[in-house]
């Protein structure tokens, strides 16, 4: 039986994309496939699956069940794949293309960088690292905080295009951030509400990673432009101590409506992570220190006197700008760990 479908170059893009979507959701592809838009699910899981989903009583972390690239990465091994022997595939043979598919797919959000390969010398500074500080949003969770909590208040749309900029650097971080702000305006008991009813979702992968970095004796700290209120349940969740984190305060009234944030963190401005970075590896004497992120203020930390590695987590967000100046790119977490002692 023939392929029946179009066989133009944006069809077959389509439906491999579509077949994609199916496995990554845990659809049963060989029963009826849904050729609609993929759903967003939540999930709550064991430790003994990809991540454990408890912060305490108050708090709630969970893990979504797809991750939010996959639809990219569909898409681009897609493009990929429409010579002449694909066209005219049959259907008896989808499931070694499936197959074939799924085991290049991991390459296509970062095919043509050279970086997705570690140098020798890369990886010696990744395995003897001091210290390791990573980014919270789109690195150690799949979300971006400050998304998350403006479309809980109903800003959502309008903050969103201000976090694209922000992580791009096509607008300094600290005009994105007031910008933001101005836009959301959250009380503490929307701050509150939002981690009960939206937890962070944390990274497939990252609380292993953290283990084993534990394990070797390396420090944690997570370096984020997002709030220190919605970072503390995550920081907790994983074993990273409150006092390895450097991020935004809130500020509130008497009353817990929103007055504003720390102009004096940090991470508050761009050029930011790079001086917590610095100020980390001042005050603890490490010698060699590791950035991790997938935004432009996480790339701004490897300079002298700050991160001596940029590594970029590119598992959630592709950012190409970013993804080419890094030292070495990762779409999985497991990458990292195979490459530790």
């Amino acid at each position: 039986m023939t392929w029946r479908y179009p066989t133009s170059s944006n069809n077959l893009r389509l439906i491999l994309a579509r077949l994609l979507e199916q496995i990554f959701q845990g659809t049963d592809m060989w029963g009826p496939w849904n050729w609609g838009p993929p759903v967003r699910t939540r999930g709550t899981y064991d430790m003994a699956g990809l991540i454990s989903a408890r912060a305490g009583l108050r708090h709630s972390l969970s893990v979504t069940q797809t991750v939010p690239n996959r639809a990219l990465q569909a898409s681009q091994l897609a493009t990929r794949c429409t010579n002449p022997s694909f066209l005219s595939a049959k259907l008896c043979k989808t499931r070694p293309l499936v197959v074939a598919a799924m085991e290049v797919s991991k390459e296509a959000p970062s095919a043509g960088f050279a970086n997705r390969q570690p140098s020798k010398g890369v990886l010696e500074t990744w395995c003897n690292a001091d210290a390791v500080c990573f980014d919270v949003d789109s690195t150690v969770c799949l979300d971006e905080g400050i998304d998350e909590l403006a479309d809980f208040c109903g800003a959502g749309k309008a903050v969103a295009e201000w976090t694209a900029k922000a992580m791009t650097g096509t607008v300094p971080f600290e005009e994105a951030l007031a910008a933001r702000l101005s836009l959301i305006k959250p009380s503490l008991s929307q701050v509150d509400d939002c981690l009960v009813k939206r937890p962070p979702r944390i990274s497939p992968g990252i609380a292993d990673l953290i283990k084993k970095l534990k394990a070797n004796n390396t420090d944690v700290f997570l370096v984020s432009g997002g709030f220190r209120q919605m970072i503390k349940p995550v920081a907790s969740e994983l074993g990273i101590p409150s006092e390895n984190i450097i991020a935004n305060q809130l500020h509130f009234g008497t009353s817990g409506e929103y007055a504003g944030f720390d102009p004096t963190e940090p991470t508050s401005r761009s050029g930011g992570k790079a001086l917590a970075v610095q100020q980390i590896r001042q005050n603890h004497g490490y010698k060699t220190l590791v950035m991790i992120g997938d935004g432009a203020t996480d790339l701004e930390a490897r300079q002298p006197g700050g991160a001596d590695l940029f590594i970029c987590y590119a598992g959630v967000q592709m950012r190409e700008a970013v993804a080419a100046k890094a030292d070495w790119v990762v779409i999985d977490f497991q990458e990292l760990i195979a490459e530790l002692p």
